[in-house]
């Protein structure tokens, strides 16, 4: 197995996947599986003993049940796999500043963590403000919303 960063257990998704499908009788054949990710019947034998190994490819094989191999299972387990990848390409010295950023913006949009734009229109959600301008004998006249910290003036 390899050992690139991020790897909080000793085995990855894609081999819970592989499981799951043969489980299913789907998929590689359980020597063919063991081969492509380099682990031994020994190391396979550790794995059904990890309670987390277990959940996941309990959870893996309940999807493939009621959803069937559909691509966003596929391309989920490739993504998860993937940040592996990004996050050793974000810490190396001899990638480009460019392509770091890129990495980073595609992660936090992946992992839907931009902030939505609708409640970024309220002025909820994204820490911004909302200014409104009333002047005298007239209806409010502007209402600005921005990103902005709170200024007090005394």
């Amino acid at each position: 197995m390899d050992n690139l960063p991020l790897k909080y257990h000793p085995w990855s998704d894609r081999l819970a996947m592989d499981i799951a499908l043969a489980l299913e009788g789907s998929g590689e054949s359980m020597p063919d599986i063991m081969s492509r990710h380099a682990i031994t019947q020994d190391e396979l034998i550790a794995y059904n003993q990890d309670s987390m190994f277990l959940k996941k490819v309990d959870h893996l094989r309940e999807e493939v049940k009621e959803k069937g191999m559909t691509f966003r299972l596929k391309a989920k387990a490739q993504a998860e796999e993937l940040l592996t990848t990004s996050w050793t390409l974000i810490h190396a010295p001899d990638v480009s500043a460019a392509v770091k950023a890129d990495l980073i913006k595609s992660t936090v949009k992946w992992g839907n963590l931009e902030p939505q734009k609708d409640s970024m229109a309220e002025g909820v959600g994204g820490g911004g403000v909302t200014i409104q301008i009333n002047l005298p004998s007239q209806e409010p006249a502007a209402t600005l919303a921005a990103d902005a910290k709170v200024i007090e003036h005394g």
